[in-house]
């Protein structure tokens, strides 16, 4: 289990050291999450709730793979990305006919799964807004939540936060390795994805091999 000092310096490592670049990892984080997701639920539509940082991008890439995968995919960005990368990602949904949801409040009952993609690892503090309003809506519903890597609002290292709206997902996809605060998760489903950790590294950090060609590996 990964401190969020360890983590960021993993993810320096696969791209300096191991020369990944962050649309590599992104393509294939997202890959795992949609993998994760389409092995465990049944086809319905899937509302992705976006971040502004690499855990959102990882969510917009999952979108494409989950609408290749036959389910529905829609989108919900409380803040309009702007980076270059993230524009294009958007552009790639679109060319999927992947729609965005205006407001998540009254959206959120007509879907089956609800994606946590907001914050990641790097997150510190407390939610701030447009984040803490769609971290309460989230909160309220008896959808089934999916979060990227580590549940948002959680401390990454401690888990859930007193006082704060925290998620409690039924699935949990840890990328690279489960962070510490994944020690907490209480879900049904715990997978590891981002199958793209060298053999050194995976050795040095405990991962467990995947099987065959899977994108994603069940941890519990």
């Amino acid at each position: 289990f990964l401190s969020q000092k360890a983590a960021q310096s993993v993810d320096v490592d696969l791209m300096s050291k191991y020369g990944y670049s962050i649309e590599q990892l992104m393509e294939l984080a997202g890959l795992s999450v949609a993998a994760s997701i389409a092995k465990e639920y049944p086809k319905g539509q899937v509302i992705l709730c976006i971040g502004p940082g690499n855990n959102g991008g990882d969510g917009l890439v999952a979108a494409r793979h989950l609408h290749q995968f036959g389910f529905q995919p829609r989108l919900y960005c409380p803040v309009q990305p702007t980076k270059e990368l993230y524009v294009r990602l958007l552009r790639q949904c679109q060319a999927y006919n992947i729609d965005m949801v205006a407001d998540l409040a009254s959206e959120v009952s007509k879907c089956d799964i609800l994606v946590d993609a907001i914050f990641g690892f790097g997150f510190k503090g407390a939610v701030r807004s447009p984040f803490d309003k769609t971290l309460e809506i989230m909160c309220c519903t008896d959808k089934p939540i999916v979060s990227v890597d580590v549940p948002s609002g959680w401390d990454v290292e401690l888990g859930k936060i007193q006082g704060a709206a925290c998620l409690c997902p039924d699935m949990l996809v840890s990328l690279t390795a489960p962070k510490m605060c994944a020690v907490k998760f209480e879900g049904r489903f715990h997978y590891l994805g981002g199958r793209f950790v060298p053999p050194l590294m995976a050795e040095e950090l405990g991962i467990p091999l995947y099987p065959d060609t899977s994108q994603c590996l069940r941890l519990s």
